[in-house]
């Protein structure tokens, strides 16, 4: 059907048509269902859009919560009301039936703000549902109560049917949009704006009063770690990372406190079974202890690692989420896009003026009432209601009062209204009677010192505005504080954290790697996302995708898991450059190459063959011997050759030449030790990570088995590796190198007893989290430090020490002595102590140390190992450090034999 006929067609069938309009197929006063489609859908998208999915910028309230608010506002009467009661309440003013409105009241309820919820009403936290409608109770918060409804305020329009009367926006006098954050999908636009602080919100306000600038981020209730670093202020096209709060609880367990927004603990827990069914992480076991608060244990398979697993948690599961802003609002009757910062002026500019409409019907209603308290005691004082008493009509008695009032004109704030005269004629025969002149005036006093009140609010109402935000912020701001922490969050690379649940496999004589070889040698353990890197014989290798079998070639010398931007891991290659060439030697890394690509390690010369290689994960140089040919004339057949000599270039370099005649055999005679030397490591406060690329502070040079110790807040201590991957404590304070022999200085307070105490302790070496403040969970970590000669600077509470000083000085090196970490420490005072601070260290010049024994040679011995350090440290000089302990072992050994022959007993006997 192409069109429809509105005008009334009167055409006997079988007749013939005379119309020429009606043959051309067109009909007078039809119309198109082209246009009958744009102008419905139109219609059908606004209402959409306007009346039930976006919310509206003054309230910041959609239709359906608007008219809920307004319904309770109705009932209220201090008292619980039936949900289900709401529910039948609010269905006067919204059309769209009971299960919307239910749904909405359960959000509204969750947010925790404008409704006060009593009973089963779900959990955020887990996803649980709320219980039926009849129930639950709820009524409005004193908060809503309060920022909310004005009906002298409001501006009205007719409900839906016409029978009542509904808000057009509530006069609310805070941000409620950006405080509870809104979602709606509409037609052809959507709107996602996320909730902010309610302090932060407040605080940012006053700023927009005060003429200064602000920013606002994102705040949700489920807490966690928020990356804001994008968030574009909250406009299309920018975007928020948030995590889950994710610790180690001990070695095979993880725990997790905090979720991100828009998750919850189920959602989590099946997201990380389902990376552990993918063999991206390895998991034993999961427990959901969530009830108050999250708490999801995750226990570990043995041989796994926490901190390894924990960026896996964060690359392949629901711990990470990507948030996308759209902050589209309904702004002058129309959909807007705009950003936080614009709402909140216009939530701010819209308070304003509320609160100055307040004060100026507060005004009005005062000059009221003030002047209708003069009305009334002039006409009790003068006696102006005996003029009434000979009249008859009521006409007569109104101009009775109104001559009666005429010598005292000057003293009436305005003209007598026939409202004023009403009025007067009802006050009863028992007020005239007891009416107290002096009560009178103080009344009239007392409303106008209120008139002048609110004049000056009216004169200063930017004032009165931040002082109205002050004390909102002072009443309703307990316990808001923020609750998700705002972070920048490093790149995890999904390679390196995924979980090798899978292995790999060569058949080196066909040339296939996969993990379904099972029948074939075994390469390494492997995840579905890995790479393979495999070197030939022939001088190529090729990176490759792991899989169940793919073909990298024939004549493989080594095959193994590529990792990217690897820097460490050092091949050295000794190789004949075409069928009868030269001998080269190189040393080179492969840091990142173009998979499924071929590439030379050779010069790329045909019949280049590759005699010898090694692949080095820590740039290890061994030494080789090489064997020559015999040819005439050729003395030398064999030489050794070190590869610290060689210097490491890049993979397309040529390298060296080795010899040029021909080689026999290549065997290894030395093992390699390190070329690359130690480690700089520098701990990036702002992620909580540590790096290599010079952020944040430097924690010092690492290798081998060396520790980082950081301790904590919460009075503990924990040694770890300087792997990359590890994570920290969140109430982390100090962190460094460990070192055996520092002292740490700590004051705590003893909650039990309410003491002070300070220690000093050394850091033993442990693979636990240990406690260095008493295991009492209450006590609290005051200060802590490094230093090694700290001094601390003691209050007293003059209130409870009434003698003596008011602060002493504590030197604490020579106030205690160093202890082991379980010790509990010397009490500061036997006073009370009202506050403890550290002031600035001494600096004391170290002594030289004295030897107990003067021997001239045992200090020769001594000096001669001193001299020796400078050629220890150098490490590219391979075996100079064993040499170096060998020459101290041999002449300690020759001390020990002078003291066995007597040289020593002679020395001791003048003593």
């Amino acid at each position: 059907m192409m069109f429809m006929a509105i005008d009334e067609i009167n055409n006997t069938d079988g007749m013939e048509n005379d119309n020429p309009e009606l043959e051309s197929g067109e009909l007078r006063g039809a119309i198109h269902l082209s246009s009958m489609y744009k102008d419905w859908f139109l219609d059908y998208a606004s209402y959409v859009i306007l009346e039930r999915a976006v919310p509206e910028v003054m309230d910041g309230l959609k239709p359906v919560q608007r008219r809920i608010l307004h319904a309770m506002k109705e009932l209220d009467d201090g008292r619980y009301n039936k949900v289900a009661n709401i529910i039948g309440h609010t269905m006067k003013y919204h059309p769209h039936g009971d299960a919307s409105i239910g749904d909405a009241l359960v959000q509204l309820g969750q947010k925790d703000l404008l409704i006060d919820a009593q009973g089963n009403w779900g959990n955020v936290l887990t996803g649980d549902s709320a219980a039926a409608p009849r129930y639950i109770e709820a009524r409005l918060s004193k908060f809503a109560l309060e920022v909310l409804f004005n009906a002298k305020t409001t501006i009205w329009k007719a409900s839906y049917d016409g029978r009542n009367k509904e808000p057009m926006a509530l006069p609310a006098k805070f941000p409620l949009l950006l405080a509870q954050g809104g979602e709606g999908i509409a037609v052809g636009l959507a709107s996602k704006i996320l909730p902010h602080n309610f302090l932060e919100l407040i605080d940012a306000s006053i700023l927009i009063l005060q003429g200064k600038e602000f920013e606002l981020f994102p705040d949700f209730l489920t807490g966690g770690f928020v990356d804001i670093s994008k968030y574009n202020d909250g406009q299309r096209g920018g975007k928020i990372r948030s995590r889950a709060k994710i610790s180690q609880l001990d070695k095979k367990t993880l725990v997790i406190t905090e979720i991100p927004f828009g998750t919850t603990t189920n959602t989590i827990i099946d997201s990380i079974l389902a990376a552990n069914d993918k063999g991206k992480i390895k998991i034993k076991k999961i427990d959901d202890n969530t009830s108050q608060n999250v708490e999801i244990l995750i226990q570990l398979v043995p041989g796994v690692s926490p901190d390894t697993t924990m960026d896996a948690l964060y690359a392949f599961t629901d711990c990470e989420v990507s948030i996308s802003p759209n902050t589209c609002v309904i702004a002058n009757g129309k959909p807007s896009f705009m950003g936080v910062s614009e709402i909140l002026r216009i939530s701010t500019a819209s308070t304003l003026e509320l609160l100055k409409r307040e004060l100026e019907i507060r005004r009005d209603e005062l000059k009221e009432q003030l002047h209708f308290a003069s009305l009334e005691k002039i006409f009790i004082e003068k006696e102006i209601y005996e003029g009434i008493k000979k009249c008859k009509t009521g006409e007569e008695i109104d101009k009775a009062i109104i001559r009666g009032f005429k010598p005292y004109a000057d003293l009436l704030i305005r003209k007598i209204n026939e409202d004023d005269l009403h009025r007067l004629r009802k006050i009863p025969i028992e007020r005239i009677s007891r009416f107290n002149s002096d009560k009178a005036d103080e009344t009239i006093r007392d409303i106008g010192v209120n008139i002048e009140e609110v004049e000056n609010h009216l004169a200063h109402l930017i004032d009165f505005a931040i002082e109205y935000f002050r004390q909102i912020k002072k009443k309703y701001g307990k316990g808001r504080e923020r609750k998700s922490e705002i972070r920048s969050f490093d790149t995890i690379e999904a390679v390196k954290v995924a979980a090798a649940t899978q292995r790999l496999y060569v058949n080196r004589e066909e040339g296939f790697a996969g993990t379904s070889l099972k029948k074939d040698e075994f390469v390494n353990e492997c995840s579905d996302i890995d790479d393979i890197i495999a070197f030939r014989q022939n001088g190529t290798f090729i990176v490759t995708k792991v899989s169940d079998k793919v073909f990298v070639g024939q004549e493989i010398i080594h095959i193994a898991i590529f990792n990217k931007n690897d820097e460490r891991t050092i091949y050295n290659l000794i190789y004949r450059d075409g069928k009868n060439g030269k001998i080269m030697v190189k040393r080179f890394n492969v840091i990142g190459v173009t998979r499924d690509k071929e590439y030379f390690i050779t010069k790329g010369t045909p019949d280049s063959r590759v005699l010898y290689f090694t692949a080095n994960p820590n740039g290890e140089a061994e030494i080789v011997r090489v064997e020559l040919r015999p040819k005439p004339r050729l003395k030398k057949l064999n030489f050794d050759f070190d590869f610290t000599t060689v210097a490491i270039k890049g993979r397309a370099s040529i390298g060296n030449i080795l010899t040029r005649y021909g080689i026999r055999k290549i065997e290894q005679r030395q093992e390699g030790v390190s070329t690359l030397g130690s480690r700089l490591i520098w701990f990036d406060d702002t992620v909580k990570r540590l790096n290599t690329e010079e952020r944040g502070s430097l924690l010092g040079d690492f290798s081998g088995t060396d520790r980082i110790v950081a301790l904590m807040q919460s009075g503990h201590y924990r040694l770890t590796s300087f792997d990359l991957s590890t994570h920290f404590d969140e109430d982390m304070i100090l962190i460094e190198k460990y070192d055996p022999e520092k002292v740490f200085t700590a004051v705590y307070e003893d909650t039990k007893t309410k003491s002070f105490y300070v220690k000093r302790f050394v850091i033993e070496a442990t693979e636990r989290k240990m406690d260095f403040i008493g295991e009492d969970e209450k006590n609290r970590l005051v200060l802590l430090t490094g230093d090694k000669y700290p001094r601390i600077n003691v209050a007293f509470d003059m209130k409870v020490k009434t003698k003596g000083v008011e602060k002493e000085e504590i030197i604490v090196h020579e106030f205690i002595g160093v202890k082991g970490f379980k010790a509990k420490g010397k009490r500061i005072s036997i006073h009370a102590v009202k506050k403890v601070e550290f002031l600035e260290s001494l600096q004391i010049e170290e002594s030289p140390v004295e030897h107990d024994i003067e021997d001239p040679e045992e200090e020769n011995i001594e000096a001669d190992i001193i001299e020796d350090e400078p050629e220890l440290e150098n490490e590219e000089e391979g075996g100079r450090l064993e040499k170096g302990n060998k020459k101290i072992e041999n002449e300690k050994g020759e001390a020990k034999k002078k003291e066995d022959t007597g040289d020593a007993l002679q020395m001791e006997l003048p003593l």
